[in-house]
């Protein structure tokens, strides 16, 4: 049971990445560090100094630069690659005793795929959100999921699967909408 619930854990922080790439990695190196949690063998670098640091200037760039409209917006575009290996990273850092060969494989299909999955969604409704005009709010609601919701779940570990649902009905509603997301791309390219 405590190693489903790791592989859990696991995946619900991938999902959050989806909101931030590096807020979830820096809450977890903080979490690392101070002892409260204890991440698999090989993965303690998560709660150093220098990983701090880079997670920690990482994370201050991309919450401002999701706050520019049009740059936000195109960098999540282009992050997905890092949110997959973001997702990988954390997934197999909670996975420990395993065959090694299945800790990578849920890691990269499992952790990967859930991070590009909510990564893809949640740049799905930052373009709808830009058209629209409330991308500020929509990145201030990012900020704060990336941040509440990694700690939630370190602090309550059952709520990883509870985050896990809401993510993949989240997701499943938004590939439902495609008018909604067509729109919001047809409205950009008009304004060009």
């Amino acid at each position: 049971m405590e190693m489903v619930m790791a592989v859990l854990i696991g995946l619900a922080l991938s999902a959050t990445v989806g909101f931030r790439i590096f807020t979830p990695l820096l809450i977890t190196g903080i979490f690392e560090r101070v002892d409260w949690v204890t991440l698999s063998e090989g993965f303690s670098w998560v709660g150093s100094t220098p990983a701090l640091i880079a997670f920690g200037a990482a994370t201050i760039f991309e919450v401002l630069v999701n706050y520019i409209p049009a740059v936000g917006s195109f960098m999540k575009l282009i992050s997905t690659p890092v949110a997959a290996l973001a997702g990988i990273l954390l997934t197999a850092s909670f996975i420990g005793d395993m065959n090694p060969f299945l800790e990578w494989a849920i890691a990269i299909i499992g952790g990967g795929g859930v991070a590009t999955a909510s990564h893809a969604t949640l740049t799905a409704v930052k373009g709808v959100s830009d058209t629209a005009l409330v991308g500020p709010a929509v990145s201030v609601a990012e900020d704060a999921t990336a941040t509440i919701a990694p700690i939630l779940i370190f602090f309550v570990p059952v709520l990883a699967v509870v985050f896990l649902l809401v993510m993949a009905a989240v997701t499943l509603f938004i590939q439902e909408k495609p008018g909604l997301i067509r729109c919001g791309i047809n409205l950009k390219l008009i304004r060009k």
